[in-house]
């Protein structure tokens, strides 16, 4: 059974569609019309050995929130439907992710239940012309639709471009193992209760 699915949005402030397919090769083709969000969309499909065709049209003239936000939603849709009732999944995974000076701690569980806990510091608003308050909103509304439950805590870092990428890579990595399939599972829904929700 394939694991993919497409997901379409459309509100005053953004259209979106994103195809995501969980057992890809880490292709991509994403255009948000913000170049730092692309670049990050970018490394969670290569190292998330996830495939992304997403296209985002946003009210850009305002300012990034609402394609960033509206982004996290389509993508954690995609995700959510993709994984259908999670039968045979890993469904836990954590990792340590290094980039030069930074290092970022990832840590999931594909519950159906939705939290996000956030410990990163910028020393910068910006990255480029990005807001850095922005990728918490990102990882925010991601977290809430693919409904897992998310833990990304920066443990050191200077550079504010490592500490978001490391972020972004650490959860490409993390999902990667979460959603893999475990074949002592047997397809089996890896929860005493008989679902994840």
């Amino acid at each position: 059974m394939k694991r993919q699915a497409t997901i379409s949005r459309r509100t005053k402030e953004t259209q979106i569609s994103a195809t995501v397919d969980l057992d890809g090769t880490g292709t991509f083709d994403i255009v948000t019309g913000v170049g730092f969000l692309d670049h990050m969309l970018e490394q969670l499909a290569r190292h998330g050995l996830l495939d992304i065709k997403l296209e985002a049209k946003g009210d850009l003239h305002i300012d990034f929130h609402h394609t960033t936000e509206d982004v996290g939603i389509v993508l954690g849709q995609a995700v959510a439907k993709a994984l259908g009732d999670k039968q045979g999944i890993t469904r836990y995974a954590d990792v340590h992710l290094p980039m030069d000076e930074t290092l970022t701690r990832v840590a999931l569980d594909v519950s159906g239940r939705p939290y996000l806990i956030w410990k990163v510091a910028f020393s910068q608003p910006k990255i480029g012309e990005m807001d850095t308050e922005l990728f918490r909103e990102f990882f925010q509304a991601f977290a809430q639709n693919a409904g897992i439950t998310l833990h990304i805590e920066n443990l050191y870092g200077e550079n504010n471009h490592h500490i978001a990428e490391t972020c972004f890579k650490g959860v490409a990595r993390a999902l990667r193992a979460a959603v893999a399939l475990d074949p002592r599972q047997a397809g089996r829904i890896p929860s005493t209760k008989g679902m994840l929700a």
